[in-house]
């Protein structure tokens, strides 16, 4: 096997690996409950909003790390993001009730930013290695991210049971998260490098997706209508799948199926995991907005039916829900890399990414509020109008992707 090769293997491998470890990031809702209690005094909003921040900072993140890959290796900007998840979840384990938003700042803000800038890097980097694939490739790597939950949820859980239980141990779990951070963005950033320029080109023209034919640089995609378009399709495109991940424990909890609720939130971390490298392959082969449409069309529809199905039923929703949103955060990278170009990826992509941040934002406050609503008056069912947004919003991302391709169409035939 040549080097290059290999190198390509380890740098996929490296990726993986951290991007396996950032997935913790997708099982807030393990914490959501006992957080609200202990710090934000029961208010599923406040506590929402730590999980929203992350999410937020995590485009403002990207950018950064993208400007950051100008100057510095893929090795340095990885390290760069390590430390600044570890320190900030590190801090976040010093949260009282007296300075909630202290959370807000160390775990959301400080989190977000340093798992934006590894994220996006590491995706940038694989898929320089595979351009033939980007969208199995990006399917992989961002699969270890949803898989990561899948894997952390019982050790999480086993962590805040060692350490006191529900409404005390979370704390302490992030301390100890804290140190996870460290050790595997430090080591995973020593095999981050990127290929040779126009490493295996000639395989880009065999692939059934239409590519840019020219790399945008960040300042370039900026002055575009694709840019926007695509960062407001991407809010669209989330907020079923966020509001599920948010609040699939507490739905369930409040279902009467607390002996079985962590099952919801590995039902939805797992089939996230599947979704993200099945549909990453299915966009390869039929394209990555008709992809997009078609998971939209399913969690749309199922965010209606989250009031209306009864007992275990539920999980399947949830699971269904996880498996379209995967497919919706592997197909958006690629779809950023093909409409701009793979040499400005990691920066372009951190722009895109806001979409996903406020997008998070929205999910959060509009769940949140409605759950607050429903522990008011003692029934879940008055959540349901946060899911008839979520539906619509689903619509909506379907409506602006297809002026998109419209768009894109229009230029491409000019």
């Amino acid at each position: 096997m040549e080097a290059n090769a290999r190198k390509g293997i380890f740098a996929v491998i490296a990726a993986v690996v951290i991007q396996f470890t950032l997935g913790i990031i997708y099982i807030w809702s393990v914490f959501q409950t006992g957080i609200a209690d202990k710090i934000f005094d029961g208010n599923n909003a406040s506590a929402g909003l730590v999980f929203s921040l992350v999410l937020m900072f995590f485009g403002v993140g990207g950018i950064f790390g993208g400007k950051l890959a100008t100057k510095f290796s893929v090795r340095m900007v990885v390290f760069i993001g390590g430390i600044i998840i570890s320190v900030g979840t590190f801090i976040a384990s010093f949260t009282q009730p007296e300075f909630g938003w202290l959370l807000w700042v160390s775990y959301g803000v400080m989190g977000g930013l340093g798992m934006g800038v590894a994220y996006t890097t590491t995706i940038a980097a694989a898929q320089k290695w595979y351009p033939h694939k980007k969208g199995l490739i990006t399917g992989i790597i961002v699969g270890a991210l949803g898989f990561g939950g899948v894997i952390f949820t019982p050790i999480i859980e086993w962590l805040i049971e060692t350490f006191g239980g529900f409404g005390m141990g979370e704390l302490n779990t992030l301390m100890v998260l804290s140190g996870v951070f460290l050790v595997v963005c430090t080591v995973g950033s020593i095999f981050m490098v990127t290929p040779p320029e126009g490493y295996l080109a000639d395989k880009v023209t065999k692939t059934a997706v239409r590519a840019s034919t020219r790399d945008y640089s960040p300042k370039e995609m900026l002055k575009t209508p694709e840019c926007y378009l695509l960062i407001l399709a991407f809010i669209f495109s989330v907020v079923a799948g966020l509001m599920m991940i948010n609040f699939a424990r507490p739905i369930a909890i409040a279902r009467g199926l607390e002996h079985a609720a962590t099952i919801g939130v590995l039902a939805i971390a797992l089939f996230n995991s599947v979704g993200r490298l099945f549909w990453g392959t299915i966009s390869d082969r039929i394209g990555r907005i008709p992809t997009l449409v078609i998971l939209l069309v399913i969690s749309g529809s199922l965010a209606l039916l989250v009031n209306i199905v009864s007992g275990y039923v539920i999980f399947v929703v949830i699971a269904a829900i996880g498996f379209s949103f995967g497919g919706i955060l592997t197909t958006f990278p690629a779809l950023t890399s093909d409409t701009f170009g793979a040499k400005f990826m990691a920066g372009n992509y951190g722009y895109i990414l806001l979409g996903f941040g406020t997008g998070a934002i929205v999910a959060s406050q509009i769940g949140g509020h409605f759950k607050n609503i429903a522990d008011t008056y003692g029934d879940i069912s008055y959540m349901f109008p946060a899911f008839v947004i979520a539906a619509i919003f689903s619509a909506l991302g379907i409506a602006t992707l297809l002026i998109l391709r419209a768009l894109t169409k229009k230029k491409s035939t000019s």
